[in-house]
Order: structure tokens, then C-alpha cells, then sequence
């Protein structure tokens, strides 16, 4: 039943997360610490009442260009499933969200859940976000990123997405390539390493801000994993 889309299940391959799961429900669980971006991007969702009823489906339906969930769950390969009548199928995040406020949805179908494959057993999640205030607003730049270490701060693997900077969140896969074996306090965010973005001026910012502000902010977010 409806119920039933409220959950959080775990299986071999990963993690189902039902399509009324809340905001806080996703702060209150006990996920991996690969979900930790998520978590913190679900405590500055709105406020608490927000946080209560909103859910993660609602917010990669809606399909804004700053929806916060959405490169934290483009950083934990996050894929979409999708129901009808006809067919069950799933779609992976970035294939899902096609532009501003467009999905690739069909007119019969519905959002049953996102799947998150199992994360590294090390993998730490990280988020960033840039706005006027810290809660109740819509980001100007935010970063979600999931960084798995050796016993040396070199990076193993690193899977990172920028939201608020193009019509859809974008993976940085250059920049996921270039920092493997590199120390975590010596990676450096290059200009070829955010080509792929397309920022916008509007009400919130100007894109030559954005694009000024971008690789401090992916910094943060990547070497801020060494302090959880």
C-alpha cells in the first residue's frame, strides 16, 4: 500500500529508499556515513515542518536546478525507479532529470523509490552549500560529494556533483579521474575541470560569481570529509 513507499530497506546490492521517504526520516537513520551529504543536506531542507513532510522523490520530481538532494544522490549513483501499469523500469538520476523542471517520466507512470547502490565500506559523504542564510533558502552553489581514502589521505575514489550551476546537477567526472592517488590537503580544482557547467545569472547571483566560488567550494566539500 501507500504505506509502504515510506521506508528505507536495505538489501545485498544497496539501498531502497521508498518514495514518501521524508527528509527526516533520512536525517533520523542509520545509513552509512556515505549518506552523511544527504543527511546534511536534509537538515537545511526548509524548516522542521518542511523536513517532516517533504520527501526525496518530491524534490528530484520538481527537477529545480537547485534541488539540494540532488548531487548528494548523483554522488551515491543514485538511480530512479518508476512504475506503471505497463512496466516497471529504472533510470539513472542524471537520465531522470532532463532540465528545468523536466523529467523523464512518462504520463502514466509514478516515482516508487530511488535505489542507491552499496557504497565503499570507507566511503565518506560530504555537502556544501552556498546561500544568503544557512537554512530556509535556495542555494546559490552546492556541492555533494562521496570520497573513499587509504590509510595515506590519498584518494581512492571520488564521486562529486555540482547543483545551481546548469539547467541539471552535473558529475565532475574529469575532475572524479584527475584525483585518484592524490593527497586529500593537495587536490586542486582546475578550470578544465569545470567546463561542463553552465551557470546563470539570476535574482540569487551572477554566474561569474558562481563560477568564482565554485572550486572553494568543491575544496570544502572534498577535503572536509578528513574531519568527520
Amino acid at each position: 500500500g501507500i504505506r509502504g513507499l515510506r521506508s528505507i530497506q536495505e538489501t545485498e546490492e544497496g539501498f531502497l529508499l521508498g518514495a514518501l521517504t521524508t527528509w527526516t526520516d533520512i536525517v533520523d537513520s542509520d545509513l552509512s556515513s556515505a549518506f552523511d551529504g544527504l543527511k546534511q543536506a536534509s537538515k537545511t531542507i526548509g524548516g522542521i515542518q518542511t523536513q517532516n513532510a517533504g520527501t526525496l522523490c518530491g524534490n528530484i520530481c520538481n527537477a529545480s536546478p537547485a534541488a539540494d538532494a540532488v548531487p548528494n544522490l548523483m554522488a551515491l549513483d543514485a538511480e530512479v525507479k518508476l512504475k506503471s501499469l505497463r512496466e516497471s523500469r529504472s533510470l539513472p538520476l542524471e537520465e531522470f532529470i532532463l532540465g528545468n523542471r523536466k523529467t523523464a517520466r512518462k504520463a502514466d507512470e509514478f516515482v516508487s523509490g530511488i535505489f542507491i547502490p552499496r557504497p565503499g565500506e570507507n566511503a565518506v559523504g560530504n555537502f556544501e552549500k552556498l546561500g544568503t542564510r544557512s537554512y530556509l533558502v535556495i542555494s546559490i552553489v552546492m556541492v555533494g560529494v562521496v570520497v573513499e581514502l587509504n590509510e595515506q589521505d590519498e584518494v581512492m575514489e571520488l564521486k562529486v556533483a555540482v547543483g545551481a550551476c546548469s539547467p541539471v546537477a552535473k558529475r565532475l567526472r574529469l575532475l572524479e579521474e584527475d584525483v585518484v592517488g592524490q593527497k586529500l590537503n593537495s587536490i586542486e580544482i582546475q578550470p578544465r575541470h569545470l567546463e561542463s557547467l553552465q551557470p546563470i545569472d539570476d535574482i540569487r547571483a551572477s554566474a561569474s560569481f558562481r563560477k568564482i566560488v565554485t572550486p572553494e567550494l568543491l575544496k570544502r566539500a572534498i577535503q572536509g570529509v578528513k574531519q568527520k
